[in-house]
């Protein structure tokens, strides 16, 4: 049976499958990440995953695997397979698509950014599938975005583009970790949510899927933290919106878990700011946490597509 292998590599998890031609999934598996173990370490536990992978196919399935996808956090030079930097697994330069094709016996190996390669799924077989143009916004411990054009993701000049956290909503705002005062993820993700709820709970446990609950239940102080996060989204959005003219936005993460709690005011607060711009659809991810999975498979058979059409 024909297939890819796939990886999408987390802060504290991975999550692979055996990926078909069809797009299923005919083999998953999930393993720690191990990030307390360092940066060397986790980069082997990626490669020895791939190869028990590798491994299971050709044992389960009868033949090997025809390429590999991995989807990674951070910087990513998609075009030179390197793995640039990322925060949390404390890596720099890796050159990931050399390392994995090399404990692959030379199989092609596809590198892709988490959030692009999940809105890469989202966008063709997702939510988003049929759309010329979607933006993809996972709302979880930050904010990103992936921009889709005619079924491939724009990834921007310098592999940065689609950083909507970082678009500043509220100049007075707080602080954030790129350096700027209010960003859009500083405000409106799902770790956001976390922070000003247990602070207006006086919970220090308490996190936005509480705060979610307590919304529905029509506690005063839930609902103001609720409408700050989610004006502050909008604001965002209609930024987008008038950058980018989006047919649909499609919203995911654990934020999106809250479903029309969140969904039903956000529409609303988006289409009170529109003036001269189309409105979209906004719409909830389909995939959930399959998406970076069901991505780094795409990408492998489109690395196939392309090998074939130069060899031809």
């Amino acid at each position: 049976m024909r297939h890819v292998i796939a990886l999408d590599v987390g802060g504290t998890g991975m999550k692979a499958a055996l990926v078909g031609a069809d797009g299923n999934l005919l083999y998953e598996a999930r393993r720690a990440t191990g990030r307390e173990r360092g940066a060397e370490a986790v980069v082997q536990s990626i490669l020895d995953f791939a190869g028990d992978l590798r491994a299971y196919g050709e044992e389960h399935l009868g033949v090997s695997a025809l390429a590999a996808g991995v989807a990674v956090p951070g910087i990513v030079d998609s075009e030179s397979g390197v793995a640039v930097y990322a925060a949390n697994l404390g890596w720099r330069d890796v050159p990931m698509r050399e390392l994995l094709s090399g404990r692959l016996d030379g199989l092609p190996v596809a590198l892709g950014h988490d959030v692009r390669t999940g809105g890469l799924a989202e966008g063709r077989i997702g939510a988003g599938q049929g759309a010329d143009r979607f933006l993809f916004i996972p709302l979880g411990t930050g904010i990103a975005g992936a921009i889709g054009i005619g079924g491939t993701i724009e990834a921007g000049a310098h592999n940065y583009a689609g950083e909507i956290g970082h678009v500043v909503v509220r100049p007075d705002g707080p602080v954030c970790g790129c350096g700027q005062r209010g960003c859009l993820e500083t405000l409106a993700s799902a770790a956001a949510v976390s922070r000003a709820w247990a602070k207006a709970s006086k919970d220090p446990a308490a996190d936005a899927a509480d705060c979610a609950k307590a919304v529905e239940s029509g506690d005063p102080k839930a609902l103001t933290v609720w409408r700050d996060a989610v004006d502050a989204l909008a604001a965002g959005l209609v930024t987008a919106i008038t950058l980018l003219d989006p047919r649909v936005l499609i919203i995911g993460g654990g934020l999106a878990e809250a479903g029309e709690t969140l969904f039903t005011p956000l529409r609303a607060a988006v289409e009170e700011r529109v003036t001269f711009q189309k409105l979209p659809s906004i719409v909830p991810a389909a995939l959930g946490d399959t998406a970076g999975c069901l991505g780094a498979g795409l990408l492998a058979w489109d690395l196939i597509a392309t090998d074939s059409e130069v060899t031809a």
